[in-house]
């Protein structure tokens, strides 16, 4: 009995160290879990950029400017714009908030002590907290000249784009975009195994196709089925979850074909350098869902990450397109605001297609 026991045992051992990459994903799954989660999620926001309107120019008002300034929650991006430059500035993320002193700052009227707080609430999330810092920052200003007669100051908050903080207008459109990556990629990321496991690469071989027509060809089903699957998403999140859509939709639909080649891509070049069709959902899990949900901006915010953190997210296609979908869904956002996003989701599909063409010839010979 322990004879048998053992064999069986041993058997087991002698498979997980031949299966060198489920190996790997067994060991490197729980650590890479452990490390995004221990260093990348985190609630608190700091570095928010802030462009401050001071109307007053006085003693007064630049000691309260320069508390904002010198906490660590703020970062102050600009100064002293006019009214009508506060949403271009929201749509092209220069900042989160905008907080107007007014001209009566420091002065006796009672009825002029209002400081307003603009904020884009397109994450609610953000909204909440923003609130709450300058919240903090305005109470301890208050404390600290409260023997004079000109105070207490307030604040009163206006919320652009989401003003009924809805969690889900900020959530929903995040997770469509991770759900395009993941099912694009677990679509493709199994052509190429499952003919390895099918035993018909053979007839790959000795056909007058060439690498970049086979990926090509591969690529185009998957990249139909991905997209009617997307607009029915959208569809979904639209109708059921009463996120709005401002901007353009053929706009919308133009980049959310260049997110799904790149998921595509992506899935067929981890297809190209796995053995079994197992293996290559596995990958695709790990490699896509993670980063998307850990390092996207789809909880969390990118600039509260730490510095290395913040430099791997660029490289992460959902962070590129969660920009998109949210200026587009949200804030009505054109071309012009979401070039950067669009050119850096361009290139990093143009280089998975090419390296996935280049990886499945070096596969055939």
């Amino acid at each position: 009995m322990k004879k048998v026991l053992w064999s069986i045992i041993s058997k087991e051992f002698i498979h997980i160290r031949r299966d060198k990459q489920t190996l790997a994903i067994v060991i490197l799954w729980p650590l890479l879990m452990l490390f995004l989660y221990g260093y990348a999620i985190t609630l608190e926001m700091k570095e928010i950029p802030t462009i401050i309107t001071d109307l007053a120019h006085n003693p007064l008002s630049r000691e309260y400017v320069d508390d904002i300034a010198s906490s660590r929650f703020f970062r102050v991006t600009g100064r002293d714009i006019a009214e009508s430059e506060i949403e271009p500035v929201f749509r092209h993320r220069r900042a989160r908030c905008v907080i107007v002193i007014p001209p009566s700052f420091g002065k006796d009227d009672p009825g002029n002590r209002i400081i307003q707080l603009i904020i884009d609430a397109s994450d609610p999330n953000a909204a909440n907290y923003i609130h709450t810092y300058l919240g903090t920052i305005t109470a301890s200003f208050n404390r600290r000249h409260s023997g004079g007669m000109r105070l207490p100051f307030r604040f009163e908050p206006r919320l652009l784009y989401n003003p009924d903080l809805k969690s889900s207008f900020f959530f929903v459109p995040g997770l469509v975009a991770v759900i395009i990556m993941l099912f694009s990629a677990l679509l493709s990321s199994i052509a190429i195994v499952r003919e390895k496991e099918m035993g018909t690469l053979e007839q790959i071989l000795v056909s007058p196709l060439t690498p970049m027509q086979l990926v090509i060809g591969k690529l185009v089903p998957y990249l139909l089925l991905s997209l009617a699957d997307s607009i029915l998403v959208l569809i979904v999140a639209h109708v059921c979850f009463t996120v709005p859509m401002h901007g353009s939709g053929i706009l919308l639909l133009a980049t959310l074909i260049i997110y799904v080649v790149s998921g595509l891509s992506f899935g067929l070049l981890i297809s190209t350098v796995t053995r079994s069709q197992q293996i290559a959902m596995m990958a695709t899990m790990v490699i896509t869902v993670l980063p998307s949900f850990l390092l996207s901006g789809f909880i969390f915010p990118v600039r509260s990450m730490p510095l290395l953190f913040q430099g791997i997210s660029q490289i992460i296609p959902a962070t590129h397109f969660l920009i998109i979908i949210r200026g587009i869904m949200l804030k009505g956002a054109g071309l012009a605001e979401l070039m950067p996003q669009l050119g850096a989701l361009t290139l990093f599909s143009l280089v998975l297609i090419s390296v996935s063409i280049r990886k499945f010839h070096t596969t055939l010979e």
